[in-house]
């Protein structure tokens, strides 16, 4: 069957007009601006070998795009004949909320508190869109980390993972590589939130032009930068890189410090995203 470039087009039209349109797409309880500016749209072949490889990177409970399809209940998943692709976005947090949160040194802004909160809200609710749109066009769709499969293990001590990452999809469909503190530098910058559906539509695939998994974050690739580890309020990320756990128990102190003052239930911190060269793009 052949890519289907124009389904993808207006697939990714769609998306941008949720993106624009939704009222859960604002700061409602601040000034009513947009949480996330326009998306940017990759897309990976769901037999990509990397998901078999993840298996062993992230570990065995870890999904491949067809396990995602099969346990949805959804026929012909595992028939290799039939097409299976990641359709994936980055939402950039808006420039407000960016520069909010880069005058921070302790804890998240509030602005970047309810992006965090309500901006997952709002992303769930494109997922569950994106699902219902490539089911009226005559394709299956299952959201993984709003499926009722997906859950957080914790096999090896200090280190939770998942049975699927976002941010691994998204390298699978060349949207950026990882970053020292385990973010996601992408074209549009680290400061975003992602998502992915996958679908069993012939969408083309985008390229991936990166030779590595961390080959656009200048510490780990050339030895320069290391802005999100003076960033880190936590001493959570150094020279080796990310400490899970550290950061966790810090993320903890976050909320019960923030969470009736800024009227969230989750909160992020976000300054290893802010106020650091790869913000808003891609560092040279």
């Amino acid at each position: 069957m052949r890519d289907d470039a124009p389904l993808l087009e207006s697939l990714t039209n769609f998306v941008e007009s949720v993106v624009r349109d939704s009222p859960r797409n604002r700061l409602t309880l601040i000034d009513g601006s947009h949480i996330f500016d326009a998306p940017l749209i990759g897309v990976a072949d769901g037999d990509d070998p990397l998901f078999e490889q993840y298996r062993h990177i992230i570990g065995p409970h870890h999904h491949t795009p067809r396990d995602i399809l099969a346990r949805a209940g959804i026929e012909n998943a595992t028939d290799a004949t039939s097409t299976v692709r990641v359709f994936c976005w980055v939402l950039p947090i808006s420039e407000p909320t960016k520069r909010s949160n880069s005058a921070m040194t302790r804890k998240p802004s509030q602005r970047w508190a309810h992006t965090r909160h309500y901006g997952e809200l709002f992303n769930n609710e494109l997922r569950a869109e994106v699902e219902r749109y490539v089911k009226h066009r005559g394709g299956n769709a299952v959201a993984p980390v709003t499926s009722t499969d997906f859950r957080v293990v914790q096999d090896i001590p200090d280190e939770p993972s998942s049975t699927w990452s976002e941010r691994h999809a998204l390298y699978a469909a060349g949207l950026g590589t990882f970053g020292l503190c385990d973010g996601f530098l992408t074209p549009v910058g680290k400061a975003m939130r992602c998502g992915s559906v996958v679908v069993d539509l012939p969408l083309p695939v985008t390229e991936r032009v990166h030779t590595s998994h961390t080959a656009a974050c200048t510490y780990l690739s050339r030895g320069s930068c290391g802005d999100c580890i003076s960033r880190c309020p936590a001493g959570a990320i150094g020279p080796s890189g990310h400490d899970k756990k550290a950061c966790e128990n810090y993320l903890l102190e976050i909320l019960s410090a923030v969470a009736d003052v800024y009227d969230v239930s989750i909160a992020g911190c976000g300054l290893c995203q802010t106020a650091v060269s790869c913000e808003s793009g891609l560092p040279r």
